[in-house]
């Protein structure tokens, strides 16, 4: 090795180590600047991030709930209107505790956005005189809140059983009375509800009310199948609201979606048991109804009482419209394909009437699987105003009884494209 080139390596060398000292004495004179005071700059920044989160964080503990079995419930509104005042805030419910509440409202406008973490659970007072006529019809409500977000992986109880067997349908003796719904949004606007766990509601689960964007993902909702008018998820008056990724088994419908209702979306939905995922009841007692713009997609149905169904009552008004049902697989499920203009939840027949809620523009798309009924496809249209531009393609149901299933159709302008088994004669 040449004199130039020793030279030149050793140049490089000290080049490193120079270079490396410097580091190191640089971070040891940084150190013992931040450890005496000199970089107090530093530190006030690190503190002041630190009071800030903290300061919009709050948790229910805080405010005296207990989580033992006592009512908590004045607790949780102190710690929401605390929350609900300041900017950008986060409610805390810890996990490994029971929250009881009785009939609560967490009312806005609030200042900023929140968000409500549950990690725990919260349950249903089972003191049925606690509903009074304020709270006849519902446990917690969410009300005029805007850019809300609801998660954390934790459980909703709505405590039902002691609901569910003073029903006249349980009990046909008693009078037929309401019950509670377990989780309403009403006029919340920009709302997100996701990894929670909503179960055994006094009636219905989860409703969306008069709200505008809103996301409702990765959601499990149960209640035993026997259960009266447990329905999984309820859209009424709602716009641009997204369902999606979520499992539902109930004693009633999974999703029903109701008047008022546009822009609704449902995709990747495992429904079962329960009465399937329905548009309507539209137009009882000859109101005015107006749905449009649904798309279901993705779906799964194992042993519903129903699958994919329109329901509207005689003598009602309105239309249902721009509605599509698409990429769904039914197993053991009665009446998979289901549009009734004749519909009638009395225990009286319904007389029969000329007005209806007209329904146009729907397709049934990919659908396949076992029937438990004979009949697998019923369109049961108004004799006054048939159902318009109906149309299926690619279905394919049969039975899981001997011999084909069948098709019934009535009063319907329908369109076939490719195979369509059972097929309307």
């Amino acid at each position: 090795m040449g004199p130039q080139r020793l030279h030149l390596m050793y140049f490089f060398w000290l080049l490193f180590l120079t270079t490396t000292t410097t580091t190191t004495t640089a971070n040891v004179i940084r150190n013992e600047l931040i450890t005496h005071g000199a970089d107090n700059r530093l530190h006030q920044v690190s503190r002041l991030s630190s009071s800030s989160s903290s300061s919009n964080v709050f948790n229910v503990n805080d405010f005296g709930a207990k989580g033992d079995g006592r009512d908590d419930s004045q607790a949780f509104l102190k710690a929401w209107q605390k929350a609900c005042s300041i900017t950008s805030a986060t409610l805390v419910v810890p996990k490994n505790k029971n929250y009881l509440l009785k009939p609560i409202t967490f009312s806005g406008p609030c200042k900023s956005s929140i968000t409500l973490k549950i990690y725990g659970t919260i349950k249903a007072s089972t003191d049925r005189s606690a509903y009074n006529k304020e709270y006849a019809r519902h446990w917690l409500v969410f009300q005029n809140v805007q850019n809300l977000k609801v998660e954390g992986g934790g459980t909703i109880n709505g405590n039902g059983k002691i609901w569910w067997k003073n029903s006249c349908k349980i009990n046909k003796a008693l009078p037929c009375k309401g019950a509670p719904t377990a989780v309403t949004f009403k006029k919340c606007n920009n709302l997100v509800v996701k990894n929670i766990k909503i179960q055994d509601a006094q009636q219905m689960h989860l409703t969306f009310e008069k709200c505008v964007n809103v996301q409702a993902l990765n959601l499990i909702v149960s209640a035993p199948e026997k259960s009266p008018n447990t329905d999984g998820i309820h859209v009424t008056d709602t716009q641009n609201i997204q369902i999606l990724n979520s499992v539902i088994g109930t004693g009633d419908d999974c999703i029903s979606i109701e008047d008022g209702s546009q822009k609704v979306q449902a995709k990747n939905i495992t429904c079962g048991p329960g009465h399937g995922i329905s548009i309507g009841s539209l137009g009882d007692d000859n109101s005015k109804a107006y749905v449009s713009d649904v798309l279901i997609d993705t779906a799964r149905l194992s042993r519903t009482t129903n699958g994919l169904r329109i329901k509207t009552w005689q003598g009602g008004s309105g239309m249902a419209k721009n509605i599509v049902f698409q990429n769904v697989v039914m197993n053991n499920v009665k009446n998979p394909i289901i549009i009734d203009q004749n519909y009638c939840d009395k225990n009286e027949q319904c007389k029969e009437q000329k007005s209806a809620v007209q329904i146009s523009n729907v397709l049934f798309k990919n659908v396949k699987g076992t029937s438990s009924s004979d009949v697998a496809i019923t369109l049961e249209c108004s004799k006054t105003h048939p159902c318009q531009e109906i149309k299926m393609q690619n279905i394919n149901l049969v039975s899981v009884n001997k011999g084909a299933a069948k098709a019934l159709c009535q009063n319907v302008n329908l369109a076939k494209i490719g195979k369509i088994l059972p097929s309307c004669t």
